[in-house]
Parts: structure tokens; C-alpha cells; sequence
């Protein structure tokens, strides 16, 4: 498959020349969590066909962008993962997000899918670094059959696929109802009084969970009409 290129000498276009064409920056943001197997990648990325996705990750290969490695046991098998070039496409990807969480979002469409592991870079993208000063925890979140866990750490914030080996705080509840709690629509206080989830261990990491993420308001795209 031939590269296509903008053949401008400036670095957003060179930029563009290796994440611009389709997918490519979405197995970025698959591989920013964490090494993925081929067919992790295949079930996160639907509408992506086998044969388009090996050639997505052959040229972030080629480039310098991702690379194979062997998982430790007791998988032991091949994934890709994000070089130092990779991972340091991070702080755009999160800038996109941030963007789309403003500008973007809106409902979600009846034919859109939705994978909780994609809410990894939402949680950072909305992480508010001076509510979470002084706070050392780690969020076990158990989305139906997703696992996924964040570690804060005074202002900062690491966020992995899998469970966490010694979490102080865990999360359970299904997709529907962590969507309701992600867009502000319920209080998790609420949806465990109601039964729709429950959360467990350390009280003040769980009170301080409330304050850590703040999602920014959303905005309308189309300019304010004059005033006639």
C-alpha cells in the first residue's frame, strides 16, 4: 500500500504523513494503555478490517512509531507496543480528546459502539490535577466484562488496562450506568444507592474519586447568531 504524503517540509504535515491516514491515530490510542495483542486490537476496533489493520501496524512499525513484543507470562504471546516515538503522541491524543469532549460529543448515536476501555484516556483527559494533591490511590474499575484501573499519585495520573494488584478503591457497575456517571447524568453515590453499582474499599479514597475528574462543558460548533 503506497504512503500517502503532503510533500510539505514543516512538521505538522510530516507529522500527519504518519498518523493522518484512518485508524492509525486509534491504534495509537489503543496502544497508549498498554501492549494489545492482534486480536485485542481486531475486537476494540470494529469496522477494522484484518487485512487494514496489519497494514496500519506494519507502518507504525516501519516508522518507527510501534514495535512486536512477546507479553510476559503467563500469556507469553506476541503484541504490539508504542516506542518512545509512540508514546510521546500522548499529549495530542489527549488534546484531541479533550477537544472532542467539548466540541464534540453530544449524544451518542444509535449505531455508534462503545468499548469501556476507550474511557482510559477520557479518565486522563479530564483528570484534575490539583483536586487529586496530595491523594496516593488506585481505582479498580469493573465495567461488565472490562477491567481497567487508574493510579494517582499527588497530581498525576496512570491509567492501565487489567486489574490492579492491591487497589484501594474498586467500582463495579455495567456500561449503561457508567456512561450515565461519566457524563454527569448520575452521581456514583447515586447509582449505588439505587443498586446499579457498588464501590468498595478505602472511604476517603472513594470520597475523593468524586472530585477527580471534571468533565469541560459542552460547547456548539456553529457561531452565535447576530443580533438582528
Amino acid at each position: 500500500m503506497e504512503q500517502r504524503t503532503y510533500n510539505q517540509y514543516c512538521a505538522t504535515a510530516r507529522t500527519l504523513d504518519l498518523v493522518g491516514e484512518r485508524w492509525t491515530l486509534l491504534l495509537v490510542r489503543e496502544l497508549l494503555t498498554g501492549p494489545k495483542r492482534f486480536g485485542d486490537l481486531q475486537a476494540s476496533l470494529r469496522g477494522l478490517g484484518t487485512g487494514l489493520l496489519a497494514a496500519r501496524l506494519k507502518h507504525l512499525e516501519r516508522e518507527g512509531l510501534a514495535h512486536k513484543i512477546t507479553l510476559p507470562p503467563p500469556a507469553r504471546t506476541p503484541a504490539y507496543a508504542l516506542t518512545e516515538a509512540g508514546e510521546e503522541l500522548a499529549p495530542a491524543v489527549l488534546s484531541l480528546a479533550r477537544w472532542g469532549l467539548k466540541w464534540a460529543m453530544g449524544e451518542r448515536r444509535e449505531d455508534e459502539t462503545f468499548h469501556p476501555g476507550w474511557a482510559l484516556l477520557g479518565l486522563r483527559a479530564c483528570f484534575d490535577a490539583e483536586a487529586a494533591a496530595g491523594l496516593r490511590a488506585v481505582y479498580e474499575f469493573r465495567i461488565d466484562d472490562e477491567v481497567f484501573h487508574t493510579r494517582v499519585d499527588d497530581g498525576t495520573i496512570e491509567a492501565l488496562h487489567g486489574p490492579a494488584q492491591h487497589p484501594d478503591a474498586t467500582i463495579t457497575l455495567d456500561q449503561e450506568t457508567f456512561l450515565q456517571v461519566a457524563g454527569q447524568r448520575l452521581t456514583l453515590a447515586e447509582a449505588v444507592e439505587g443498586g446499579a453499582a457498588s464501590a468498595s474499599g478505602d472511604p476517603e479514597a472513594l470520597r475523593r474519586l468524586r472530585g477527580l475528574f471534571r468533565l469541560p462543558p459542552q460547547r456548539s460548533r456553529k457561531p452565535p447568531r447576530a443580533a438582528s
